[in-house]
């Protein structure tokens, strides 16, 4: 048997070795049931997020990682409502407001300087919609079937899915392919800096408004054009329009190009 150096100098010194981090900082794993045509909502405040295709039951990793704060600090909570599961990472509350985790909107998160990151991993069966919302890290969602919602803040966003998606950040691109382009009322991918990429069916019939201050706007799509019309602004429809479609950046260019 193979001893390291290390560890015969811990053994002769009196040290005791750490675990391995992964190891010692764990991981949570949740697997159950999300009715069709439900959600799982993933939660975080740092650390990235990713969706990919499943079958049968939801599967949801939680990895913590931290440099000076306890990971153990920081918990995993699953909360079951009416649409769904929605599944936060929660930060010890400083005493002034309680830290919560509620779906959509609701609930309240505040990390007071505590530097643990949460990474998730969530495998989203076909029938199950997904929403992914961090702070500070990426949120990608690949080879998906049923309706994305992606948010951040520091992070770019990447969805590939055969519904629909909405997307926000402020600091990073957004690239979204999206394989239906039925939605009912409108829908919005917006962001500071960055740029932002759409892919959409040949056959989509939108009312687009679409707006960069430093960059270019291209569209594969023939545009009518409504009002005034220029290199960083558009208002116009594709095919009959009807939906909304709405695209928003500061720094960056915006590109509406067909699937293949």
């Amino acid at each position: 048997m193979r001893v390291s150096l290390l560890a015969l100098l811990a053994t002769a010194a009196g040290w005791a070795l750490a675990p391995r981090a992964a190891a010692a900082q764990g991981e949570f794993h949740w697997k159950g049931k999300v009715a069709p045509g439900k959600s799982i909502e993933i939660k975080g405040v740092n650390g990235d997020i990713r969706a990919v295709a499943g079958s049968g039951d939801v599967e949801v990793t939680a990895v913590k990682h931290a440099r000076r704060s306890d990971p153990d600090d920081v918990k995993i909570e699953v909360v079951e409502h009416e649409d769904g599961v929605t599944i936060c990472a929660v930060y010890p509350s400083d005493g002034r407001r309680e830290n919560s985790c509620d779906a959509g909107r609701g609930g309240h998160m505040n990390v007071h300087d505590n530097d643990v990151t949460v990474d998730f991993t969530v495998r989203v069966p076909a029938t199950v919609r997904f929403a992914g919302k961090t702070v500070n890290g990426d949120v990608a969602a690949a080879d998906l079937t049923g309706d994305v919602e992606a948010t951040t803040v520091n992070g770019s966003i990447r969805i590939s899915t055969a519904g629909y998606a909405e997307a926000q950040t402020v600091n990073g691109e957004i690239v979204a392919s999206l394989g239906r382009a039925t939605w009912s009322d409108g829908i919005e991918f917006r962001t500071v800096n960055g740029g932002i990429t759409l892919d959409l069916p040949a056959g989509l019939s939108t009312e687009v408004r679409a707006s960069t201050v430093n960059g270019d706007i291209e569209t594969d799509f023939p545009l009518m054009v409504t009002g005034r019309f220029g290199p960083r602004r558009l208002h116009g429809t594709i095919g009959s329009g009807g939906r909304r479609l709405a695209l928003e950046t500061v720094n960056g260019s915006i590109r509406l190009r067909k699937s293949t």
